[in-house]
Parts: structure tokens; sequence; C-alpha cells
């Protein structure tokens, strides 16, 4: 087995630039920041494509979102939690990784909202 060895869900898109959708890395996994296919949609459209792409490459590599350790979000709209934060739950149930909020100005494309994590792998 490699050190380092690149996950990519089955049937996903693939990434749209020189990086890996999430990275194993022994009993880790870490996952890219994960955006929405319609840079034109709302926030919580956006939130929920973007929770699911997470789970989508969690589940690829041997996860799942019980295992997330840290979350790591990045938001365009000042306001935007009173959208994301019921939708954040929703996913997450009442397991509650540790989590980063950065605002950010925009982002490449009109996007409102990005999410990577990071995973502790079983076994």
């Amino acid at each position: 087995m490699t050190l380092l060895e690149p996950i990519a869900p089955a049937g996903g898109p693939p990434a749209k630039g020189p990086y890996s959708p999430a990275i194993r890395a022994g009993k880790l996994l870490f996952v890219s920041g994960q955006i929405a296919s319609d840079p034109g949609a709302d926030l919580a459209t956006q939130t929920r494509q973007c929770l699911a792409n997470l789970r989508a490459v969690l589940e690829a590599g041997g996860a799942t979102l019980q295992q997330v350790a840290k979350v790591t979000v990045y938001l365009s709209e000042p306001d935007g939690w009173a959208v994301f934060n019921p939708l954040y739950a929703e996913f997450f149930g009442a397991h509650k990784p540790a989590r980063a909020i950065v605002p950010v100005a925009a982002f490449p494309g009109g996007f409102k909202v990005e999410v990577d994590a990071i995973a502790v792998l079983a076994g």
C-alpha cells in the first residue's frame, strides 16, 4: 500500500485541477473542498450539493460523516449561517465535528460555499 492514496468517487466528476477529491494517509482521509455543480443556485441548494458531494467522497474513501473529525466551511455570504447551519445539522445529525468558519469575499464562478473535511478511518 502506498503512503498516500488518491480517492475519487466512482462515477463522480473528475477534479477540475491538479488535485485529488481526497487523499488517504494512514488512518486519516483528507477531503478536498467540495462545491456545488450550479454556481447560479441559491445558498441552500449549493449547501446541500456540497454536503452530498462530501458524503460521496467520504464513502469512496471508506468513511462516513460520523467519522469526520474536522470541517472547514468557506462562505461568501456574510449572513449565510442562518441558511447553512440547519442543513449542516441535518447532514451530520448528533455528530458535531470540530469546525472552522472562513468568510471569503468571492469564489471564482460565483459559488457561495465550499466545504472540506478530515475523517478518521476505522480499523
